[in-house]
C-alpha cells in the first residue's frame, strides 16, 4: 500500500525521507517533486529497480530515465569526460531545467536500459528532491505518469496514474513550472564541434547560445 507525506509538514517530511530511504533500498519506487514536473524515482544502480519504474510508466528499455544528481560533482563521477561546453552549461543553468546528455563512465555498474553508453543527467532546483538525492545518491527518474499521459505536477495527479506501483509519494504542492526541462546531447561535441537540442523545454535555445555561443548549439 501506498503512503503519502505531506511535505510543507515538518515532521512529515522527516519521516516521508525515512521512508523513501527504505523504500529505494528495497527497489522500490518514490515519486518526488521536482522544479519542473513530479518524477518517478528508483536507486539509478539497481537493475531491477530501474526495471520496475519502466514497467511502471509502460515503458520499455529503449526509453531510458535520465538520473537526478545532487550537484554539480556528481557529473564527474557519472561522465566519462567533462568538455568546456559541458561545464559551462551545468555551471549556468544548474540547479534548473537542463538535463545534459554525456557519455558514461564504462566502469559504472548500473543497468538503465539501452543508453548506448550515454546518460543523461540533471540538477533539480526543489528542496525536497535535493534532500532526497542526499539521502540516497543518484537516482533515475522520469516523469510521474503513465506512458502517453501527460506529466503529473501534483503528487495526487501521480498517484492517480500510478497507485500501489509506488511505495512513497512526497507531496510538496504543485510543481514550481509544470514545464519540462530542456535536453541536450553533448555526447557528439568532438566530432561536430556543438551541441544538440533534442526537446525544448524550461531553458531555451538562446539561453544555451548565450553561455556557448550560437555556433555550438543546434537544434534536432
Amino acid at each position: 500500500m501506498s503512503e503519502v507525506f505531506d511535505c510543507h509538514d515538518a515532521s512529515q517530511l522527516l519521516e516521508g525521507l525515512r521512508r523513501t530511504k527504505v523504500a529505494l533500498k528495497r527497489d522500490g519506487l518514490v515519486v518526488l517533486p521536482t522544479d519542473t514536473v513530479y518524477g518517478i524515482a528508483a536507486d539509478a544502480f539497481s537493475p531491477s529497480a530501474v526495471n520496475e519504474l519502466l514497467k511502471a510508466k509502460g515503458r520499455t528499455r529503449q526509453s531510458p530515465p535520465p538520473v537526478l544528481i545532487g550537484s554539480i560533482a556528481g557529473l564527474n563521477a557519472l561522465a566519462e569526460e567533462v568538455p568546456d561546453e559541458v561545464e559551462r552549461l551545468a555551471k549556468a543553468f544548474w540547479p534548473g531545467a537542463l538535463t545534459l546528455i554525456v557519455n558514461a563512465r564504462g566502469s559504472l555498474n548500473w543497468d538503465l536500459g539501452d543508453t548506448q553508453g550515454t546518460v543523461a543527467v540533471r540538477v533539480p532546483d526543489e528542496a525536497v528532491a535535493r534532500a532526497v538525492l542526499d539521502d540516497n545518491g543518484p537516482l533515475a527518474v522520469s516523469s510521474a505518469n503513465k506512458h502517453g499521459q501527460p506529466a503529473a505536477t501534483t503528487a495526487a495527479e501521480a498517484q492517480e496514474q500510478l497507485g500501489n506501483d509506488v511505495l512513497v509519494y512526497l507531496d510538496n504542492g504543485t510543481s514550481a513550472s509544470g514545464v519540462s526541462s530542456t535536453i541536450v546531447d553533448t555526447t557528439l561535441l568532438k566530432t561536430t564541434g556543438s551541441v544538440s537540442v533534442v526537446r525544448q523545454g524550461g531553458v531555451t535555445v538562446e539561453q544555451l547560445a548565450e553561455v556557448i555561443g550560437a555556433d555550438k548549439v543546434t537544434v534536432a
